[in-house]
């Protein structure tokens, strides 16, 4: 099996070994160089961080506080630890400012070039923006790490990208799966063939199998990897025997956890969390860096021979902060109402209008044992205590509640 290095092979021992050894120097690097670092892991003893549990010990930065760290500390927040090793400075919708490392390979994102098949030489048409976004050079940073040719396309002009895929006998597409679909389609309209376009990565919304379809049909195959402007990637698919894919291999550079939303606790592996990445990148190095996005891990090793841990890859987002009564609940709150109670293995908080359309909270816990009145009387307590807002508690079978990550279910409808 052809792999990009030799990383993706190693043992998971191994590689938990080593990804360990290095994170001390990385959180000493971030607390002596980066200011908001040195603020939030201040008292922590890097040499301390030596494995899972103590990572899931420091504490989280959310991917919803960038926007007020920036405010307050422009134009990162605090987060980077080397000026002179920043090329450009790029801005997500938010606006969030999001630095650019100037070396070939910052984002990392060769590795899931490789995995859908680009390389050495591939004529690739980058379809993402190259406006004010990330995108554009996030994936033009990558192919030009792999030796790989760019035409920076952009979007939209679907007949002149059209005609650039014929003239310049593009190999592979970088872009969103959507717009793929929308070029093939003006290729038929126009009656033009694309016997050069084979190969596909694509990223930024949700990839879906009917496309996955539709493309193969056509004759290009075409994979999807995970990677967001913070953290460059975070997993790819990788094709087994038979082009079978099965979820998203973790990034080497990266180490990802699933934690309870709201929270930085992980959950049990296939358990739907929150995922929290901390990355080794020195220039802006992200320790337990909360994306706001959901996933699980996948049980077993990957088909295709590569040994780091899957992910199912993205499943909705994470924030599910709701309004009832003209208050704000928030998942971290009832996070903190299930710590109070030991024997609640899971809850989840449902939100509904009652015959009045007034708004109704219902917690519905899971336990180990037998759930009585008086076990739910101070969950009932509790509750109201966080959130200052009365709600009823249900007990139930922790099959009852959906493994899809939700800790508020908002059930009420309007108009």
């Amino acid at each position: 099996m052809d792999h990009f290095d030799d990383l993706e092979i190693r043992a998971p021992a191994q590689r938990l070994d080593e990804q360990f050894a290095a994170l001390p120097g990385l959180i000493s690097l971030a607390k002596a160089k980066a200011p908001h670092f040195g603020r939030l892991l201040d008292g922590v003893d890097p040499d301390s961080v030596t494995g899972p549990a103590a990572l899931a010990r420091l504490p989280v930065t959310r991917k919803a506080d960038l926007i007020r760290l920036q405010k307050e500390a422009p134009p990162f927040g605090g987060l980077v630890t080397d000026w002179g090793g920043i090329g450009r400075i790029l801005q997500s919708p938010g606006p969030i400012n999001d630095p650019e490392g100037a070396r070939t390979g910052f984002w990392r994102l060769g590795r899931a070039l490789h995995a859908a098949g680009f390389r050495r030489g591939d004529m690739v048409q980058n379809c993402f923006s190259y406006h004010f976004t990330p995108g554009g050079w996030i994936f033009d940073d990558a192919c030009r790490a792999m030796g790989c040719p760019v035409f920076p396309a952009g979007v939209g002009n679907t007949e002149q990208q059209v005609q650039a895929l014929v003239g310049l006998s593009v190999v592979g597409y970088v872009g969103t799966p959507s717009f793929l679909r929308i070029i093939l389609d003006k290729a038929r309209e126009m009656g033009v063939a694309l016997p050069a376009l084979r190969k596909g990565l694509v990223s930024g919304e949700a990839y879906l199998p009917p496309q996955r379809t539709a493309f193969r049909d056509a004759g290009v195959e075409v994979y999807q990897c995970y990677a967001s402007a913070d953290l460059g990637l975070i997993a790819y698919e990788s094709p087994g025997p038979e082009r079978i894919v099965e979820g998203m291999i973790v990034d080497e550079g990266v180490i990802v956890e699933i934690v309870r939303p709201g929270t930085g606790d992980p959950v049990p592996d296939g358990e739907v969390g929150e995922v929290v990445v901390t990355a080794f990148t020195p220039e802006y190095p992200l320790i337990r860096f909360a994306t706001g996005d959901l996933s699980a891990v996948l049980p077993g090793p990957s088909p295709c021979g590569r040994t780091n841990m899957r992910i199912k890859g993205w499943m909705g987002r994470a924030d599910q902060t709701t309004k009832v009564k003209g208050m704000f609940v928030h998942p971290e709150q009832v996070a903190e109402v299930l710590k109070r109670f030991p024997d609640v293995a899971k809850c989840r908080l449902v939100v509904a209008h009652d015959d009045a359309s007034a708004d109704v909270m219902t917690l519905r816990c899971a336990t180990s044992g037998a759930g009585d009145d008086a076990l739910a009387a101070r969950i009932g307590e509790a509750l109201q205590a966080v959130t200052k807002l009365r709600g009823r508690v249900d007990f139930v079978a922790e099959s009852d509640l959906p493994n899809d990550g939700k800790v508020i279910e908002d059930t009420r409808t309007y108009g």
